[in-house]
This record gives structure tokens, C-alpha cells and sequence, in this order.
């Protein structure tokens, strides 16, 4: 019975037997893999007997196939689409801890869990915030606490009847259970019956509220007020979740209740010391020439979107751009890219703040990429992790990049950025091959014209570096200017080539 409790066995295959779908993607994170074959065999019991007892359905009820995935291709928060559609799923029923990022080709449907929470110490605690600070209170958790808050909150306006004081609580809301693509909404003409939306859409929000969504959580304020004049206090533990609200809401006075350790939490003073940390990797990109744009999620809506707006922002910049697949970025994947001053990660909220301390490079999301490479951009305290928010708040526009000398807080001096951009506009009117032949030819004109010129001067491009480093792979004959007529190298299995000694003779 635990079981069928913790992953919503019921509701999950009354979603399946009311869906037209016949091929599902079970997703689980590492560390609820182990409990998936029993998932499945509950899930195949449940199915049968839903159908069963539905007389209307046996006459052209479908074969249901399920698949279970593991190894996610990016972060296990995400809908995996990559790998479900590899098994030609219709449908993504995600298992854990989710970001509840809208999908952009497989519907999906969330199973959050069902993580233990003492509802009376909570409860206490939560009014004993109220008494202290005087102010209303927001109240987010992680999503696999949602099923305990309606608890919470029947029990909390139970003891608000019955104090002296009055207590002002605002609960935040899980935003949907499950998603489907917006173009598969057109193509049907609405939302299927199996699949629920919540009433906040892209038109959401009206004359006399103001809206606001995190980690999957919505909610909304009266006209007039700010979040600033609220309380945030969280239930959860301290995750990727709960560091974009410190994050997002850094002017806000933060609470963690933490229901494993049964305990309160008020300093925060070091992730608001994490955020400075991310002013200067503001500040350090600015001073970079070369970009490589870290491709963290095929799934979420929008990616591409933020990649083509990533770009056109660092060209205008005068910068240089590289597209980047690899999965999971690590220090060793990104090492291969030396050339790189600075990383893009573009990914989904919860996946996209990377601790690169063990980095050759940094890593920074888009919107601290937009505060470096858009002149005039002033940081004012507000962070925004979605980058969905970012192409209609921040449009990239030419005319507003000034032409002039930029002051470097790393080098102590003046810079300019704008050689190379000249260079791209010039490139943007040849083909690629041509492109490609001129840049060459001015990184050897460099090389050429002075030998030490690489040396002093920041590579704008690949090529560039690449003609400054000291090796350039293995010379045969370094002495000998001129070509060698031929070359013969080794044959043979590389397990033992004919000039090399065999065991025998050792």
C-alpha cells in the first residue's frame, strides 16, 4: 500500500486507461530505480483491473506498453524526450523530483511523490513566524510535499480561528500535473481529456493581481503589493528548488522549515554570498571573446528559441559563439574546448546554476550572459532563472551597443570589443567556405607578420588559438623545413605492430 501511495498508482493508470495513447516512457531518477519493476508490475494490475471493471472499454481497449527509462540524457528533473522517443513513446509519465518545464514534443504526466512532513510542527512553526515578523506570509515547498499542504493550511486556519492575532498566509499552488506541447494542443483543438491545465497560461493575470511561478509553484498578489512586503517561508530541503527562490526573491525575508531534520532555518547568508559570487562571473565574461553555448536540455519549450537569441546577442557583442552538445557537462567534457574564455548554459531553472570552481572555464546561465554582453545593462538586484522570461523582457537590439572602449575590472584598463563584430558583418554577406578561408588567412597573417603577436594579443576565434599554442600535434621531422616525399607509418594490430618486440622476446 506504500507503494501504490508514493507514485500514485491509481491515479497514474486511470490517466493511461482515459489517454488514447499506447506506448509510455516510465522516467525515474537514480535513486527511485530501484523500486521500478515493482511500479510496473503495480501499474499492469491496476490497468487490467480498470479495465475490467469497464464494461464500455473492452471492446476496443488497446494493448498498453510500458517502458522504463533511467540515465537521463540531461537533468533527471526534465522530461527525457530524447530517450523516450528512441522507444517511440506517445507519452512521458515522469517519476520524482520535476521542474514541470513544458515539454516541447511528448506530453507528459508527473507522479511528485509523497514525502513525510509532521503537519503539527509545521504548522507551529509557521505560526510562530507569523507572531515574530509581523508580516503576511507566502508559503512554497517542494513539490513532493504538495500532498500535505492541504492539510497544512485546514490546520493552520484552525489555530488562526482560534488565536487573538489574525494571520495572513498565502499558499502557493502546484501549476499542473501533467503538460502537452502547445502544438499538439492546436493540432487537437484543445487540451485532451486525460490532461490538466492550470489557469495560468501565457494570458494569465488580470487587472487587479499580479502573477508569479518558481519550481512549478503559482501564485498571485493583490494590486499594490510587492513580494518584498511578504514572508517567503519554504518547506523543503535545501535543493536546486529552493536556491532559485533565495535567488529570485533575494530582497525577500526567507524562512526553511526542514521536515527530515524537524527544524527551522534563517541564516541564508551564504547563498546571498552566492550571489555576489554570480556578479562576478558577470563581470569576468565580459572580458571574454570567445563563447561556447552549453546545449543543456532537447526538451524543454523554447530551448532553440534561447540558443538563436544567445547567439545573435554575443555577435552583436563582437564575440565569437560555439554550439555545444554533450549531455551532462563535467570538467573533463569541457576541457576539450580550451579555446572557450566562458560557458552558456542554457537548461532548464533548476539544472542551470553549475558550481565551476573545478572548471577551466566559468559557467553562467543566460541571464547573466545577457547582463555581460548587452552595454549599459546594469545589474539591479533582480535574477530571473527562467529563460523562457528573458527573449521578451530583454529583445537584443543593435543600435544600443555603443561603440567605444569598455573598462575591464580584470585587465585595469580599456578594451575593445568591436574588431571582431566589423569582421562577422563583413563574413555575414560570403558563404560559409569563404567565412571560414578569411579567418584562417587573418590568424596566419598574424602569425606571420609577427611572431609573438598571438602572444600579446586575445585570440577572437578557434582558429586563432589554436595557431597559438606551442604544439600542434606530433612532428616527425621538426628540423626539416620542407615536406617529406612520403611518410610510412606502422602496421599491424595495435595490440602488437610488426616493429614493435613481442613478449617472446622481452
Amino acid at each position: 500500500m506504500e507503494l501504490e501511495s508514493n507514485y500514485d498508482i491509481d491515479r497514474t493508470a486511470e490517466f493511461i486507461c482515459r489517454s488514447n495513447f499506447t506506448r509510455f516512457a516510465l522516467q525515474f531518477p537514480d535513486e527511485l530505480l530501484k523500486d521500478s519493476t515493482r511500479v510496473v508490475s503495480a501499474l499492469r494490475n491496476k490497468i487490467c483491473s480498470l479495465r475490467e471493471s469497464d464494461t464500455e472499454r473492452q471492446g476496443d481497449s488497446k494493448e498498453v506498453r510500458l517502458f522504463v527509462m533511467a540515465d537521463t540524457t540531461y537533468g533527471s528533473c526534465c522530461v527525457d524526450e530524447v530517450g523516450a522517443l528512441h522507444a517511440d513513446a506517445d507519452c512521458v509519465i515522469h517519476y520524482g523530483h520535476s521542474c514541470l518545464s513544458p515539454t516541447s514534443t511528448l506530453p507528459a504526466f508527473f507522479v511528485l511523490g509523497r514525502a513525510s512532513v509532521s503537519i503539527s510542527s509545521c504548522v507551529e512553526n509557521l505560526s510562530n513566524c507569523a507572531l515574530t515578523s509581523g508580516k503576511s506570509i507566502i508559503v512554497l515547498y517542494g513539490l513532493e510535499y504538495a500532498h500535505a499542504i492541504p492539510h497544512v493550511r485546514e490546520a493552520l486556519e484552525e489555530v488562526a480561528r482560534l488565536s487573538e492575532h489574525g494571520f495572513k498566509f498565502h499558499f502557493a499552488d502546484v501549476m499542473c500535473s501533467s503538460c502537452i506541447p502547445q502544438k499538439i494542443i492546436k493540432t487537437l483543438g484543445g487540451l485532451p481529456g486525460p490532461f490538466s491545465s492550470h489557469a495560468a497560461d501565457d494570458s494569465i493575470g488580470t487587472a487587479t493581481s499580479a502573477w508569479y511561478n518558481i519550481g512549478g509553484l503559482i501564485w498571485d498578489l493583490s494590486e499594490g503589493h510587492k513580494m518584498e512586503e511578504y514572508l517567503l517561508f519554504w518547506i523543503g530541503s535545501d535543493n536546486s528548488a529552493f536556491a532559485n527562490v533565495v535567488l529570485t526573491f533575494n530582497g525577500c525575508e526567507i524562512v526553511r522549515y526542514d521536515p527530515r531534520e524537524d527544524h527551522l532555518v534563517t541564516d541564508f547568508s551564504q547563498q546571498r554570498r552566492f550571489l555576489r559570487c554570480r556578479y562576478y562571473l558577470v563581470e569576468k565574461a565580459k572580458d571574454a571573446n570567445i563563447i561556447g553555448i552549453l546545449v543543456g536540455t532537447l526538451g524543454v519549450a523554447g530551448y532553440l528559441h534561447m540558443i538563436h537569441h544567445m547567439k545573435e546577442l554575443i555577435t552583436v557583442a563582437g564575440k565569437k559563439a560555439y554550439t555545444l552538445v554533450m549531455g551532462k557537462p563535467n570538467p573533463a567534457k569541457l576541457a576539450n574546448f580550451p579555446e572557450c574564455d566562458i560557458f552558456i548554459y542554457v537548461s532548464c531553472a533548476q539544472t542551470a546554476l553549475l558550481d565551476s570552481k573545478e572548471f577551466l572555464a566559468p559557467v553562467i546561465t543566460p541571464f547573466e550572459a545577457m547582463l555581460a554582453f548587452n552595454r549599459g545593462s546594469q545589474w539591479t538586484g533582480n535574477y530571473i532563472m527562467e529563460f523562457r522570461d528573458l527573449i521578451s523582457s530583454n529583445p537584443v537590439e543593435e543600435k544600443n551597443q555603443v561603440e567605444e572602449a569598455r573598462f575591464s575590472f580584470f585587465q585595469g584598463g580599456y578594451v575593445e570589443d568591436f574588431d571582431l563584430h566589423e569582421t562577422m558583418i563583413k563574413d555575414d554577406n560570403e558563404d560559409g567556405t569563404l567565412a571560414l578561408v578569411n579567418t584562417m588567412e587573418k590568424a596566419l597573417k598574424l602569425r606571420d607578420g609577427d611572431p609573438n603577436s598571438l602572444t600579446t594579443r586575445t585570440a577572437k576565434s578557434g582558429p586563432e588559438f589554436f595557431l597559438s599554442r606551442s604544439y600542434h600535434g606530433l612532428e616527425i621531422d621538426a628540423g626539416n623545413s620542407l615536406p617529406e616525399p612520403y611518410i610510412i607509418g606502422r602496421s599491424g594490430k595495435a595490440s602488437g605492430y610488426k616493429d614493435e618486440k613481442n613478449k617472446q622476446e622481452m
